[in-house]
């Protein structure tokens, strides 16, 4: 496997047409995004195809589209939080407090369907103008929000890997994210899209020294997922090292406040829910409401284990989550190998430490994964110095793939993506 890196460009910044752009960059934003073209068109290509796909396996089973990606489960719980706000109560039924749910994506709805014409009503009554599928709701607004979400995550991830890589690993690696085997979340009203395009653009502006915004996007992605101190961890690494290694006082000092900075928007929001519940523990108390306490991945060995060695007759989604729990392990190692940016190995080891070792629910795991962008950087090095049709069949394989498990993911699998 190629090595991937060094804090430095693979290939030297001077002899590029073009940095790749975004929110901490100084370049204009048309000549950035014309650089990224080619990366965007890849991962729409690879979007669409799957919601084409999934458009025609609803209608085969009688299913509209709409409600489908913007109206269970998870979705349901951000359209009511965006519509009457959080729970002053801690209770005692499982999975029932809307308090373990973030609160950016919500707010982001609620503001958006503020200014939406139709978008008034009540998020869950069918045929009013708030029910999820009918345009102008709230649930429309929501994935008009994670698809433009989405295309800032390909647009960051591209960065990413431009920078580090070149600009046809940066293409291979936002279209191999667009493909992931839970890929199809992006475009459905969760909060993987917004959360991945925070995380990439704040590790975009880690590696351009940019800390100011590195801290900002921190704090909004502490603000998103409980996994955004995955975020904070990295950029609070990286700063510190940043500030030891700097000759003078001022050199340190905006690295510094971005490692002190980056924590705040996770340790603002789960102090809000202790404050609003009056006790110091009352976010760990919600989640485990919803069964989610650290086990240091005792459940999720025994899950792998039953799933792929001793079930005779698994689902095939369980399946395929434990495939990529196991990939995801692997595809650590080697980015550990070719010594990928320090930020990058911390955001996704506290990713990996987080979602793999928890007691929770198994099946959602791949998804949580889905952020972890970095840990298809080896595979993106390898198909961009791959002849074009080789690349070509490595790519439209992997969105094949895609279409076909998100399908399975929603229409085949009866529980949570």
């Amino acid at each position: 496997m190629p090595s991937v890196i060094t804090d430095r460009p693979a290939v030297p910044a001077s002899r590029r047409p073009a940095p790749a752009g975004g929110p901490p960059g100084r370049k204009r934003p048309a000549r950035s995004l014309r650089y990224a073209a080619p990366a965007l068109l890849g991962y729409l290509a690879v979007r669409l195809s799957g919601l084409l796909v999934l458009a025609r396996w609803a209608h085969l089973k009688g299913h509209g589209l709409r409600p489908v990606l913007a109206g269970t489960w998870d979705s349901r719980w951000y359209l009511d939080i965006a519509a009457h706000g959080y729970t002053d109560r801690l209770g005692t039924a499982l999975d029932a407090n809307n308090l373990a749910f973030f609160p950016l994506y919500p707010a982001l709805i609620r503001a958006a369907s503020a200014v939406t014409p139709g978008s008034l009503g009540s998020p869950g009554s069918p045929g009013s103008p708030g029910s999820p599928g009918s345009p102008g709701s709230p649930g429309a607004v929501a994935l008009v929000l994670a698809v433009g979400c989405s295309l800032a995550a390909a647009w960051g991830i591209f960065a990413v890997g431009d920078r580090l890589c070149g600009r046809r690993a940066g293409t291979a690696l936002a279209v191999l994210w667009g493909a992931s085997p839970v890929g199809a979340v992006q475009w459905m009203a969760y909060t993987e899209s917004l959360f991945t395009a925070l995380a990439a653009w704040a590790l975009y502006a880690v590696l351009a020294r940019r800390w100011g915004w590195a801290a900002g996007l921190a704090v909004a992605a502490g603000l998103t997922r409980p996994t955004g101190i995955a975020v904070a961890a990295a950029v609070a690494a990286a700063g510190l090292v940043a500030a030891y290694r700097a000759p003078g006082g001022t050199a340190r000092r905006g690295p510094l406040l971005a490692a002190l900075t980056a924590p705040l928007g996770w340790l603002g929001y789960t102090g809000w829910v202790g404050a609003r519940l009056g006790r110091w523990d009352g976010y760990f108390a919600v989640q485990r409401l919803w069964r989610n306490q650290w086990d240091g991945g005792a459940v999720t060995l025994r899950n792998l284990r039953e799933l792929l060695l001793y079930d005779r007759t698994p689902q095939l989604f369980l399946v395929l989550v434990s495939v990529v729990l196991a990939g995801s392990v692997a595809l650590y190692l080697l980015c550990l190998a070719d010594r990928q940016p320090l930020a990058l190995l911390v955001f996704c080891g506290a990713l990996l430490l987080v979602v793999l070792g928890s007691g929770g629910v198994y099946f959602p795991r791949a998804r949580f994964l889905l952020p972890g962008f970095p840990l298809l950087l080896p595979v993106a090095v390898a198909v961009s110095r791959a002849r074009p049709p080789v690349a070509l069949l490595v790519l439209g394989a992997a969105a094949l793939v895609s279409a076909w498990a998100g399908g399975c993911m929603l229409l085949v699998w009866t529980g949570p993506p």
